[in-house]
């Protein structure tokens, strides 16, 4: 059990933690308009998320005990084609997820 006063201190200071991150760009340089390079850049930030968050589920997969495996391999890969061919977002993850349900199923 945790001790109440280190746990709503460590709530208290991601808090203020948050809101001082949030503050710095809303408040502050909220009514600037940004350079053009910081702009470019963050148009960057979402796609670079997404892959961030789901590489580590295709290589070291909780469901198998962080060894890599053939479905999430080869759902990854059709995702990245599918996406690359069709530019089309829904079409690679509805892809990617048909090939991931349809390998689970063939090695079940």
């Amino acid at each position: 059990m945790l001790d109440p006063v280190k746990l709503w201190t460590v709530i208290i200071g991601l808090g203020v933690g948050s809101y001082a991150l949030r503050f710095t760009f809303l408040g502050i340089v909220g009514d600037r308009p940004m350079p053009a390079w910081l702009l470019r850049h963050l148009r960057y930030t979402a796609v670079a998320i997404l892959p961030a968050l789901v590489a580590p589920q295709v290589v070291w997969p909780a469901a198998t005990g962080g060894a890599a495996d053939l479905p999430r391999m080869s759902a990854a890969f059709v995702t990245l084609a599918v996406g690359l061919i069709t530019k089309n977002v829904l079409a690679a993850v509805f892809s990617g997820a048909a090939t991931l349900l349809g390998l689970l199923y063939l090695a079940a």
